[in-house]
């Protein structure tokens, strides 16, 4: 089945990952793309490794441009593809969009209010695949709920690494999720391509920088939506992301109470369970931990686990490359499953060493 896609917001790094992706992709055939403040200029100016795609015009992003493809990428600041959408909709055009900003992951429009200020642009199905539902111990209904949608609201990289370290435990009953705490460190890259002094190498290299603390991360709502949805009757996490000098990657360290009477084997076969069967998410041997190094370019999430016993805690440590896994490759994922292909199509799981 070949199809084809543009791309809104081209020239940014979710937009030009999704495109190396998607390029790779043996049903893809790449339409028109396009973007804001450089629209005109040539993709090769922005995405000079995008080696294929480097003599194509960037259009301004408009609704005329984008019909007539069967697959929109959105790849756009939060804010903005609601509207997007929304017009390319009253066209009657029906192409399948796929949102990789916030704008529709949310369920509870207070929730967005709260944390993001403006009205909610509606929920749209969510594309996690490996996201557990209530009384699930693997993933079957999200994958059901992902098939032939129409539109896929793409998790936030930070809820994907968090999420996939923590259901597990949720789902099984064997951690609280009253008392989590989550501490990541995150690449560059998942601050976007703005100019910020904060973000330029005479600042950031040598030095790792905590932001968004105290719980004011817009992704501390969406972890606790997708952990409701694994089985958790009430969450409460303590979330800190640190950016640190690498271009690409997360690592989420996370933990849990452990619940009274539960031991280790019963811990580390919740996760087993979970994740047996995933194509993407590897459960690793015990007393062995993710890099960020071995995610690099692929849509693998790396997930170690164990019990601090005298802490009374279970720590989950998650690996995941932010624009792969974390984006653009769990989009394709969704795609791939709204569109009723085979779920791996087109998606890399070999690494790149040194």
């Amino acid at each position: 089945m070949t199809f084809s896609v543009a791309v809104a917001g081209a020239s940014g790094y979710a937009g030009g990952e999704a495109l190396r992706v998607l390029l790779g992709h043996p049903e893809a055939r790449i339409g028109t793309l396009t973007a804001h403040s450089s629209a005109g200029t040539r993709l090769g100016e922005h995405q000079p490794h995008l080696r294929s795609l480097a003599g194509r015009v960037l259009e301004p992003t408009t609704t005329e441009a984008l019909a007539g493809h069967d697959v929109v990428v959105l790849a756009l600041p939060h804010g903005a593809s609601g509207a997007v959408a929304a017009e390319l909709a009253a066209t009657g055009a029906d192409p399948v969009v796929v949102d990789l900003g916030a704008d529709h992951r949310l369920v509870d429009a207070a929730d967005w209010r709260d944390y993001y200020g403006t009205d909610h642009a509606g929920t749209w199905p969510y594309g996690l695949p490996e996201l557990l539902h209530p009384g699930e111990r693997t993933a079957s209904a999200q994958r059901a709920a992902l098939a032939g949608v129409r539109r896929i609201a793409v998790p936030g990289c930070n809820v994907t690494a968090v999420t996939l370290g923590l259901q597990p435990g949720v789902a099984a009953g064997v951690v609280e999720a009253t008392d989590l705490v989550a501490v990541l460190a995150n690449g560059y890259s998942g601050a976007g391509r703005s100019l910020k002094t904060h973000l330029l190498a005479s600042e950031a290299l040598g030095a790792a920088q905590p932001y968004a603390v105290g719980g004011t991360h817009r992704h501390v709502p969406e972890i606790a939506q997708n952990l409701r949805s694994a089985g958790a009757d009430r969450v409460t996490i303590s979330f800190t992301p640190t950016l640190v000098p690498m271009s690409r990657g997360i690592l989420a360290t996370a933990t849990a109470r452990l619940v009274p009477g539960t031991g280790a084997a019963q811990v580390r076969e919740a996760w087993e369970l979970a994740y047996a069967d995933e194509p993407f998410v590897h459960l690793l041997p015990e007393g062995t931990w993710p890099t960020t190094a071995a995610t690099l370019g692929v849509n693998t999430a790396l997930v170690g686990v164990a019990v601090d016993e005298r802490a009374g805690r279970v720590v989950t440590v998650t690996a995941i490359d932010n624009l792969v896994k974390g984006t653009a490759g769990g989009a394709v994922q969704s795609l791939n499953l709204a569109l009723g292909l085979t779920e791996t199509l087109g998606l890399p799981l070999e690494g790149v060493a040194p």
